[in-house]
């Protein structure tokens, strides 16, 4: 299963995010410098992050935001699930735009929903938490002051 780079990205501002301390701010700039992505595709998942009630962001001049929940109550599974749940695996599994003859007999979809259950069901065990457990590391490579 491959990640659309959005939900990749999603999970970078999450990361990065939570190696702030206490009140600091994240902000947009500083992430695109760090991961070399678009500032105006940042703000579009910041705005979607916020509307899932991951991020609370905080406007004005030294605005930015934070993470809405503590890190262990951010499940990955979960986003990645939201994230990604636009987009069809395969072309079968979407009944608007499934052109293929042999979907009746065919048990391929099948098999693949089951793998992607368990792909989600591993993701699911993971926290926000977990993924950023070798803080010091993590603010090293971005280049987070202690």
């Amino acid at each position: 299963m491959q990640l659309k780079k959005y939900t990749d990205y999603s999970l970078r501002v999450l990361i990065f995010t939570g190696m702030k301390s206490g009140e600091e701010l994240a902000n947009i700039k500083e992430i695109s410098q760090v991961f070399n992505i678009s500032p105006n595709h940042l703000g579009k998942i910041v705005h979607q992050l916020n509307k899932l009630e991951l991020l609370e962001t905080i406007r004005g001049r030294n605005g930015g935001f934070r993470l809405a929940k503590p890190a262990d109550e951010i499940n990955i599974g979960l986003l990645v699930r939201a994230l990604e749940s636009e987009s069809p695996l395969l072309e079968c599994f979407d009944k608007g735009s499934n052109h293929c003859v042999i979907t009746p007999a065919c048990t391929l979809k099948h098999v693949l929903n089951r793998a992607l259950h368990s792909f989600y069901k591993v993701l699911e065990g993971y926290t926000l938490q977990d993924l950023i457990q070798n803080e010091q590391e993590l603010k090293e490579l971005m280049g987070i002051s202690k």
